[in-house]
Parts: structure tokens; sequence; C-alpha cells
């Protein structure tokens, strides 16, 4: 009989991960291995983790998203997968993070330096700073009273203009809008 995979608790503390959604047959003939207090279930193998949980985002000490499927499931409990190479290490202090803006479809998220496709032209920050511009980003794309203070043909050209800016550059949005009237 093959011996259960079983890796040590604590090496997920303190870890930011992208879990991609997978289909629940994934883990059809895997043996559940821990059930947490919140009611996630964990399936290890060699190569990952499967997840199965009503709850992402920020978990105790760590930071894990789930990217869903497409098109996404309508179902509030979701089975996501990473392999052991995507858990990366997580702080309070270091510039870990840096942002990924998607203009089709007018989101934000946050991906951490050791991710493999990271292009070194996005600005590293720390996770508070990181999260104070997934917040301006997010207002910029859902709202439109902050555009009436400016004269501009494309709403969408000037939105990606001042996203640019708060992904590639240290400049306030404050800096960036001045320099823009």
């Amino acid at each position: 009989m093959e011996k259960i995979f079983r890796p040590n608790p604590n090496s997920f503390k303190n870890t930011f991960c992208v879990f991609h959604e997978a289909s629940l047959d994934s883990i059809n003939g895997l043996e559940l291995q821990y059930d947490s207090k919140s009611g996630s279930k964990y399936y290890y193998t060699k190569v990952g983790m499967y997840r199965l949980s009503n709850h992402w985002g920020r978990l105790a000490n760590s930071k894990w998203r789930l990217e869903p499927l497409e098109p996404e499931i309508d179902s509030k409990i979701k089975l996501g997968f990473a392999p052991w190479i995507n858990f990366y290490p997580d702080n309070a202090l270091d510039e870990l993070y840096y942002l990924e803006a998607n203009y089709l479809k007018k989101t934000v998220n946050y991906q951490h330096r050791n991710n493999p496709s990271y292009d070194k032209k996005a600005i590293l920050r720390t996770s508070f700073e990181t999260t104070k511009r997934i917040k301006q980003v997010r207002n910029l794309f859902n709202l439109t009273s902050w555009a009436k203070y400016f004269d501009y043909e494309d709403l969408d050209f000037l939105r990606k203009k001042i996203i640019d800016e708060l992904i590639f550059t240290n400049k306030s949005l404050e800096e960036i809008k001045k320099e823009l009237k």
C-alpha cells in the first residue's frame, strides 16, 4: 500500500498562494487528510494540495486566492489546487507584492514577486501598500464620479492611464491626477 503524503502543517503558515479551481472529480479516490474547524477540507498529493472550501482570501496567517474556472461555476463551495512550488513566503514588512490589472474584466489582483511570470516592471509593495492600491484601482474601475474633474474623450483610456501609473510607479493617486489635469 502506498504511503499517504503528509506535509508539515507549519509549512503553510505565513504563505501566499494562488489556487486554480478544479473539478470535484479531481479528488475522487483521494483521502481527506485534514478537516479544519472552519469547514475547509484538505487533500495532499506529492505534487500539491487540493482545498475544498467556501472561503478564500485571508486565512489566519496566510493569503490564499482562488482563480475560478471559466465560465465560473455558481457554487459557494469550490475546489482549488495548487502545486507545492506555488506557496511563497508572506510577511507584512517586505515588499513582496505587485499588481496586475485586467482592463477587459475591470479587475485587479496582487501577485507575489516569486511568481515566475513577474517581469519586474510593476512596483513591489508591502501588503499594506498593496491593499491600499488595490482599493484605489477598484474604485477607478467601478466608479465614474472621479472622472468629472478631467477633460477627456475616452474614459477607459483615462482610467487605464491612471491605473498604469498606480501599478508601475510610486506616485500617489493625488500626484497622478494632478499631472493629468
